[in-house]
């Protein structure tokens, strides 16, 4: 492949409610144009974000709300920690910085 070649952005969103799921749920997904406003959307909701180019290529094979395959538990539950560790340790804050705040305070 060429170096020159440019690398298109894909992002996913994943969901995981412990009552109600057998596994996590793939959320969104997108590419490009889409991808750039997931992540903006997570931002904006205080939502942390983890870049894994690799986790993201297979992420794109299954369509928006299916759930995880078996195959990738071990690594969607070390995003889940990552997310929970991140909201548990800086999430008032990051909450409550005025650039992150959707209301109008």
């Amino acid at each position: 492949m060429s170096e020159n070649k440019k690398t298109i952005k894909r992002a996913a969103a994943i969901s995981y409610n412990e009552d109600t799921d057998n596994a996590p749920v793939l959320a969104a997904f997108g590419a490009g144009y889409v991808a750039e406003k997931i992540i903006e959307k997570g931002e904006e909701s205080g939502v942390p974000v983890m870049k894994d180019p690799e986790l993201a290529a297979m992420l794109s094979q299954l369509s928006t709300g299916d759930e995880i395959p078996p195959v990738l538990y071990e690594v969607v539950a070390n995003v889940l920690i990552f997310v929970s560790d991140m909201d548990r340790n800086y999430g008032s804050k990051i909450r409550s910085a005025p650039e992150m705040r959707t209301d109008s305070r």
